[in-house]
């Protein structure tokens, strides 16, 4: 299996590497997960993708999937690198970065960190960017105490959290929306096996989180993908300002969708991105 070792503590990532590794540049995807799930969640992104010539490459982030289980490193700074250190391992230039959820912080602490030079363009995929919480810019948002608490619910029982959070999670009481039972279960299971160590500490970075700033220097194009009935990461509170902050960026919403748009709107988002990559 494909690993590599973080030059900040030397920690083991696990990544899948799909289609023809001589692909060019501009075909080349790099997905960044949500918290708690594995590569599998882009299932319905990557393998047509591949199959259609793109070269996928996806990171299990620490303490998720097949990469090493461990206590540091979940600070966004980190994260960040652990995201710069798979292009620099696969020496990967002009690619798209593909972010859901908080992995969409991470795209973009990355690029102030690194710069764009490995880059070219961004997708953000039911973003949590810029944060959902209240800031000194962000008067709307959620009171950090809100959030303080469902971390604090998170943290009494995780699994709970999962189990009973799927159906607001795809939205699958909007009209249209339908996935498979097991799909769905499938899709817990895989939620629960983040350690629990990985699980608490990406929820604690929800509530300071602020990258309104950050987001303004970003110069590569962008395109912001969020549904209306995302409870995860509310579109107004996450994705309208994403698309504000991003310079020029693309933004397309999805009518009833919630925050597992990769599945529940699996076409439309893998042709949205073969789209963008197209420009």
């Amino acid at each position: 299996m494909p690993y590599f070792a973080t030059p900040t503590d030397g920690t083991r990532l696990h990544y899948i590497d799909y289609g023809d590794p001589g692909t060019t540049a501009e075909r080349t995807i790099v997905f960044v997960n949500s918290s708690y799930f594995g590569t599998e969640m882009w299932e319905y992104q990557m393998l047509p993708l591949a199959a259609d010539g793109f070269r996928c490459v996806g990171l299990d982030r620490r303490g998720h999937g097949r990469s090493d289980d461990v206590w540091d490193g979940f600070d966004l700074d980190t994260l960040a690198d652990d995201v710069a250190a798979l292009l620099d391992h696969l020496d990967l230039t002009g690619v798209t970065l593909v972010g859901h959820s908080l992995g969409s912080a991470e795209i973009v602490r990355m690029l102030t960190r690194h710069g764009s030079g490995r880059v070219a363009r961004i997708a953000l995929v039911a973003g949590m960017a810029p944060g959902p919480a209240r800031s000194a810019d962000h008067a709307d948002g959620l009171d950090p105490a809100v959030v303080e608490g469902a971390n604090a619910a998170f943290r009494k029982d995780r699994l709970a959290f999962f189990a009973d959070g799927a159906e607001a999670f795809f939205a699958l009481q909007r009209p249209g929306i339908e996935l498979s039972a097991a799909y769905v279960q499938y899709m817990v299971d895989r939620c629960a096996g983040a350690t629990a160590r990985a699980a608490t500490a990406m929820g604690d970075l929800l509530t300071g989180l602020n990258l309104v700033p950050e987001m303004a220097k970003i110069d590569v194009p962008a395109l912001v993908v969020h549904g209306t009935h995302d409870v995860s990461a509310p579109i107004e509170l996450t994705g309208r300002r994403s698309a504000a902050a991003l310079p020029g960026s693309v933004f397309h919403v999805y009518e009833d969708g919630g925050h597992g748009l990769f599945a529940t709107h699996a076409d439309r988002l893998t042709g949205d991105l073969r789209d963008f990559m197209s420009r």
